[in-house]
């Protein structure tokens, strides 16, 4: 079968009304893995309930599915299915996790480490200050800034990264080819060209208040961890961070004033367990352990030759499209002194802190970039050691 077949294949089967994502993933696992098996099970052995599923699949609207194949023949256009190599492995632990996504940009992007920063669409000038600060220093790190592109701390965070040259993805709560709000259409064209847009609701899905909490599940589920700024105590900001503690990942909640209504949210976060930073520094520090063993997965993957391309870019030499701005910073003076100062002999952290002068968070941050790179390996009791350059290439 050739790919248009299997994507049209898809396409129906996505829309089938009443399916959903665990539904589709249950046959896919019976049909072992094969979408035109599933198609013709769902057919010959019924839909799920309802006459809108039986009379969907015993005549799709043409016009509909011509219109999805166009959009995906568009440049940087896919369908990110969860039989693919390059499926974000991040996700398959959470709950009802998506059977594909749709992706407008670098779909490489979802496998680096990332932070996800969210908070309150009325946001103060205080809380956008910090959403910006936050992701540009998290960026520096090597880590991926991850939002749902809605008003407020979320737009700020993704322009931050953006206006410094690294890359940002954006969950969306409609179809990829929609922009919710409006005033984001802009933005939305920024983060597609340097970064990636991400929904799983198929094109021309238009916003509904339902479609925000299963975004939220994404951008909780493709972060190492989530950093709640400025929330209200109704805000969706908390339903994304609920979920990344039920999905056993770190969440973290900027405090402030007792007088601020915004801060009653994140100071809920706190009393329920959250952890209260002051600084991207505690993130860093906090997350390192999680983003080497994500990317010890990744490569693991790539070893057992079952990665895809896109699986290979950023553990090798890199996305140069999608991390351009990061990897530069390689050659910057700073991160050449840290490599020289390392040598070629294993040292401790407070070795390298006597040696360059720089506080330990700093260089946490700039050995966590350089491990995730392959230019540097963590040893155990603290120890980091450089590596040869290209011993991961190819």
């Amino acid at each position: 079968m050739d790919d248009i077949e299997e994507l049209r294949a898809w396409m129906i089967v996505l829309r089938t009304p009443g399916l959903g994502p665990g539904g589709l993933r249950e046959r896919l696992t019976a049909a072992g893995g094969a979408i035109n098996e599933v198609l013709a099970r769902l057919r010959r052995h019924g839909a799920p309930p309802g006459e809108l599923a039986q009379a969907w699949l015993a005549r799709p609207d043409e016009t509909q599915l011509a219109a999805d194949l166009a959009w995906l023949a568009e440049p940087n256009h896919r369908l990110l299915r969860c039989t693919e190599a390059d499926f974000p492995p991040q996700l398959e632990n959470i709950p009802q996790p998506p059977a594909a996504l749709f992706v407008v940009g670098d779909a490489g992007l979802l496998l680096y480490p990332q932070v996800a920063i969210v908070g309150a669409r009325g946001a103060s000038a205080a809380g956008l200050a910090h959403a910006r600060a936050f992701a540009r220093t998290l960026s520096d790190a090597g880590f991926t800034i991850t939002s749902g592109m809605a008003d407020g701390i979320d737009g700020a965070a993704h322009a931050a990264v953006l206006d410094a040259g690294a890359a940002t993805l954006a969950v969306m709560g409609t179809g990829p080819d929609l922009v919710y709000p409006r005033k984001h259409h802009a933005l939305a064209r920024r983060i597609a060209a340097q970064g990636a847009l991400i929904s799983e609701f198929p094109p021309g899905t238009r916003a509904r208040a339902d479609h925000f909490p299963r975004r939220n599940r994404i951008i909780a589920g493709l972060a190492l961890g989530t950093l709640v700024i400025e929330a209200g105590l109704r805000s969706g900001s908390l339903i994304t961070a609920r979920l990344a503690a039920e999905q056993g990942r770190e969440v973290f909640a900027l405090p402030g004033s007792i007088h601020n209504p915004l801060a009653r949210g994140c100071h809920r976060l706190i009393r329920d367990g959250a952890r209260l930073v002051e600084g991207a520094a505690e993130i860093v520090e906090t997350l390192a352990p999680a983003a080497r063993m994500l990317g010890g997965e990744l490569a693991t993957r790539l070893q057992a030759g079952n990665g895809s391309e896109a699986v290979r870019q950023p553990l090798a030499a890199g996305n140069a499209t999608a991390s351009r701005g990061r990897l530069d910073k390689f050659e910057d003076p700073e991160h050449r002194q840290l490599l020289d100062e390392l040598g070629h002999e294993p040292a401790t952290l407070d070795e390298l802190v006597q040696r360059t002068g720089q506080p330990a968070s700093t260089l946490s941050s700039k050995l966590l970039m350089l491990e995730l790179d392959a230019r540097v390996e963590s040893l155990p009791g603290n120890r980091y050691q450089r590596l040869p350059d290209g011993a991961t290439g190819g």
